[in-house]
């Protein structure tokens, strides 16, 4: 199992290329299998992999088989593959892998140029729910939108974007036009697209994209959520969605921002109900809304206890801007006056200044380490732009002994904040399990 893994790793070495050629090529290698999917493609900068996540409970506790294709991982590769709410088992791993891979290597002996690692992992992904017969797979994309490797499919269910702002312009482009045109990639032509952008420009791109593909839009961003009755742990959420009434919707991922997220995967599934694409019943969708949990944002790993000195424990991936300041607000509901501590990684490529402006804002004792990335950004080099904005904090260049020193004086705090690279939030997250 490991040693298949591994064989999917050395991919990586042909780096990150966005482009559809070799997907199309590996793919008809592996005889189409997207071609036959029910796909719900969904893009956006943050909080695409909520949506997803409210898709998948949602329709499956309505009787659907769901596939579900995402990224990164936090603990376990499996993670990225799931088919009728579990993971990818390793045996299917390794069997459908080594078919992905023995048509990768066809193509190199043939003069193609290889796929990269996230195109294999993508083929198994569709080889894997074509041959298990998912009844609705839902692609998160990965990167952007137009050239990125779950693009190929051309005849989607439905297209959803969830948000636009800056991340990844290195790849997509330095303005928010630019990034939203590489978003809006994933329309086609005659396919149903819902819009949850407030941005202006960036919605103005998906919409110009939506008209010229000839494919129906939802602007859905003046629709305003209702929250209500709500806690760390649950909150409560009415909306009215193109004269269907939601109320009372209860989900257990807190924050404005994942109402924002309902809101996007309840308007896709309202237009795919109307469309006779789908079949729900209510009560069975909002239990299945209710056990949506997006690992790794906002989790709560310890609820705190004054009797032994424990404080509230969270993990949060907010390795941007948009999601470091979502976090933002989310801590200040719910920990307004309370003492926190920071303990935070991030990635060298990352716009560190922006995210750390927000995360200031949350607390001034800040504990800086390094995520297990060769990405990473150096402790000396995030502790100096700390010391900049008139802070001082505590360096820890290992993310493990970050986390036993923040064990050693979590006494004297409300609460402990784990926040920025996933990769430190999925270390933190095994340690803090196991401890």
């Amino acid at each position: 199992m490991i040693d298949v893994i591994d064989k999917i790793h050395e991919f990586n070495r042909f780096g990150s290329v966005l482009g559809l050629e070799r997907m199309n090529i590996l793919l008809e290698k592996l005889g189409d299998p997207h071609k036959d999917l029910r796909v719900i493609h969904v893009a956006g900068t943050n909080g695409k992999g909520s949506v997803c996540k409210f898709l998948e409970e949602g329709l499956s506790s309505c009787g659907y088989n769901v596939g579900l294709y995402t990224s990164p991982f936090i603990e376990c590769f499996n993670e990225r593959i799931r088919l009728g709410g579990k993971n990818i088992s390793d045996e299917d791993l390794e069997g459908f892998s080594m078919k992905v891979l023995s048509a990768a290597e066809e193509m190199v002996a043939e003069g193609d140029d290889s796929p990269t690692e996230f195109e294999v992992v993508t083929a198994v992904a569709l080889l894997y729910f074509a041959e298990k017969e998912a009844d609705i797979v839902i692609l998160e994309v990965g990167l952007g939108g137009k050239g990125d490797s779950t693009n190929v499919v051309d005849k989607p269910l439905i297209c959803a974007i969830c948000s636009v702002s800056y991340d990844h312009m290195d790849r997509l482009g330095n303005t928010i036009e630019e990034i939203a045109a590489d978003k809006a990639g994933i329309i086609k032509p005659s396919v149903p697209v819902i819009s949850n952008v407030d941005n202006h420009a960036a919605a103005a791109v998906i919409a110009r994209t939506a008209y010229e593909k000839e494919s129906r839009l939802y602007d859905i961003s003046d629709i305003k959520p209702e929250i209500f009755d709500k806690s760390l742990f649950r909150q409560f959420v009415t909306m009215e969605i193109y004269g269907t009434d939601y109320s009372n919707v209860e989900i257990s991922m807190v924050g404005r921002h994942q109402s924002e997220n309902l809101k996007t995967a309840l308007s896709v599934i309202e237009v795919l109900r109307k469309s006779g694409e789908i079949k729900v019943e209510r009560s069975l969708l909002y239990e299945g809304l209710k056990k949506a949990v997006q690992p790794g944002r906002f989790e709560v790993l310890k609820k705190g206890s004054e009797e032994t000195g424990t404080p509230v424990v969270i993990v949060d991936g907010a390795h941007n801007e948009a999601g470091a300041y979502a976090l933002c607000d989310t801590m200040k509901e719910n920990f307004r006056d309370k003492k926190i501590l920071l303990v935070t990684g991030m990635l060298a490529d990352k716009q560190t200044d922006k995210i750390l402006k927000a995360f200031i804002d949350i607390t001034h004792d800040i504990i800086v380490t390094e995520p297990d990335s060769p990405r990473k950004l150096k402790t000396d080099e995030l502790a100096a732009q700390i010391r900049r904005m008139g802070i001082e904090p505590i360096i820890s260049d290992d993310v493990e002994d970050s986390v036993r020193l923040a064990i050693s004086i979590w006494k004297n705090y409300d609460v402990v904040l784990f926040a920025g690279s996933l990769y430190l939030i999925g270390h933190v997250r095994r340690m803090l399990k196991d401890e």
